[in-house]
């Protein structure tokens, strides 16, 4: 576990910092537009915070629960390397609209930035082990729920987040779907056996982090393994073009598609 986590750290590192020009620093959103907002203009969020125990104490995360009784779906929702900021909370609760119950754990603590310098700190200054842990600790926790169906519980993450996305599906057999907004891939033939849920992967052909040779060579790997997955690549669109605060890469019509294929694909393996 130690080699894999610390591989996971060091590729999620160059996805995310692997920019060469000033120009490149805006692909993650330098700006979100929840940061900018003043609290007045800030939308009303549905979500509560809960602890959420993990092998290192401190952890909690924003909750966010649908309407009605019984068992629901359940969802993972992995922040950005920016932290889980009210982008990622709307997330969780656009989820919980849509039926799900869905939990953003904070990897960092409470911490959260709009300024790249300080978010590159932030991720560098992630033990691996523990936001691998956290994770874990987020799943455990859905799963023992009495509102969710514990063999429905998927996850969704957005460029740091995606890279721990894919490094939740090699851990943790039970997960059901697994989603990868243009996040760091792996290709070792070992970790890529350890998958148990089909994959949902959806990238900008112009990212210079996770480039379209990486794709490419990430999709054949799934292939040869027999996995189940649906890949697919934005031509004109770079990293972070999900993210409305990305004024430099933000992709509607992307970002739209995209949104469109995360909720059938959703729908199709957790609401069955």
């Amino acid at each position: 576990m130690r080699k894999l986590t610390s591989l996971i750290t060091m590729l999620l590192l160059f996805a995310c910092a692997n920019h060469p020009s000033a120009t490149d620093q805006h692909v993650h959103g330098t700006t979100p537009v929840a940061v900018k907002a003043t609290p007045a203009t800030l939308p009303a969020r549905r979500g509560t915070s809960v602890a959420i125990s993990s092998p290192v104490a401190g952890e909690t995360g924003y909750l966010s629960v649908p309407a009605g009784s019984g068992k629901h779906p359940a969802i993972i929702v992995i922040q950005e390397w920016w932290g889980v900021t009210d982008w990622i909370k709307g997330n969780a609760d656009r989820f919980a609209d849509a039926g799900y119950v869905a939990l953003a754990p904070d990897l960092y603590r409470g911490k959260s930035t709009e300024d790249p310098a300080v978010a590159h700190e932030l991720m560098r200054g992630l033990p691996e082990d523990r936001a691998v842990g956290d994770i874990k600790g987020a799943f455990a926790l859905l799963a023992a729920r009495p509102d969710v169906d514990k063999k429905r519980i998927g996850v969704i993450g957005w460029c740091m987040g995606g890279g721990y996305s894919l490094a939740l599906a090699t851990v943790e057999p039970r997960l059901a779907a697994c989603v990868i907004n243009y996040g760091r891939l792996v290709t070792d033939p070992a970790t890529i056996a350890r998958i148990r849920s089909p994959m949902l992967g959806n990238f900008g052909a112009t990212d210079r982090g996770i480039t379209p040779q990486d794709v490419a060579q990430f999709e054949a790997a799934l292939k040869t393994a027999g996995k189940e997955q649906d890949i697919k690549e934005y031509p004109g669109a770079g990293h972070g073009f999900m993210n409305p605060g990305n004024k430099d890469g933000y992709n509607p019509a992307a970002s739209s598609d995209a949104w469109k294929r995360i909720d059938g694909f959703l729908g199709r393996k957790l609401k069955r």
